[in-house]
């Protein structure tokens, strides 16, 4: 387990399920609203592994409870430019299933976190040490973010709100990648 950190982070616990019985908090999913979304900034307009939380935190909620979750992290570097953001958006679902007693399903608009009740017992209270953990995996298996921060809500009226622009980005990166041809591009990789 990293020292800063109520849980210990691998691959080997991807894939790991949270069951009703197991279940402490449950964020998003099919009977509520979330969403994660990356997007890129300048490096002077983001503090490096900054967080912050809009609306209640893990320590304010109640046991089997639901939330809503939006997920937003800005990254910044020299070679990150905006159609890296899908692709790195996707790797949220990956490092957060290396977290022990979480389970990360779905992507978009469409995630769904459950939190077992072993984090809890083990010290977890706050967003902020899964946000931070989640960064730290960003930095160091995605080298050209140099720096990250997140913004994490719990607030239904923010994350509709916020969910309501995601979906306009999504529906524009979808609509870009549907109209690019191999004729249309110079550069090939891979």
């Amino acid at each position: 387990m990293a020292d800063e950190y109520p849980f210990e982070i691998s691959p080997m616990f991807e894939g790991e399920r949270v069951r009703k019985d197991d279940l402490y908090i449950e964020f998003a999913g099919p009977k509520s609203k979330g969403f994660e979304l990356v997007r890129v900034a300048e490096e002077n307009e983001i503090e490096d592994d900054g967080f912050t939380l809009i609306g209640p935190d893990i320590s304010e909620m109640e046991e089997g409870s639901l939330y809503p979750l939006g997920m937003i992290y800005r990254i910044s570097g020299a070679l990150v430019e905006p159609d890296l953001e899908a692709i790195v958006e996707r790797r949220n679902h990956d490092f957060q299933n290396y977290i022990q007693g979480m389970m990360h399903l779905n992507q978009r608009y469409d995630v769904w976190l459950r939190i077992s009740k072993d984090m809890i017992a083990n010290g977890l209270e706050s967003l902020e040490h899964i946000a931070k953990a989640t960064m730290m995996l960003f930095k160091n298996e995605l080298s050209f973010i140099e720096k990250i921060e997140a913004v994490y809500i719990t607030d239904l009226e923010k994350v509709e709100e916020e969910l309501t622009k995601a979906m306009e980005i999504y529906a524009a990166r979808d609509e870009r990648t549907k109209n690019l041809h191999d004729e249309d591009v110079d550069n090939f990789y891979g």
